[in-house]
């Protein structure tokens, strides 16, 4: 921060839910493996199980 300007630093909370996705809920970007940005929402939930149709997204695939 040489210049002054202040630096953006994302601030997300990041949860593991009980047999079920992780919720990320904040300021935060999702990028692929190119680190190209997919999303920028201000809540997601991701697969932990791998049965999501929607990856990286859960589509509540778990419960079934």
């Amino acid at each position: 921060m040489e210049d002054g300007n202040k630096e953006f630093r994302p601030q997300a909370t990041v949860e593991v839910t009980e047999d079920g996705p992780i919720r990320i809920t904040g300021n935060f970007m999702l990028s692929d493996s190119k680190r190209d940005i997919m999303d920028s929402p201000e809540e997601v939930f991701l697969c932990r199980c791998g049965k999501s149709k929607n990856k990286p997204y859960c589509d509540g695939s778990h419960r079934h």
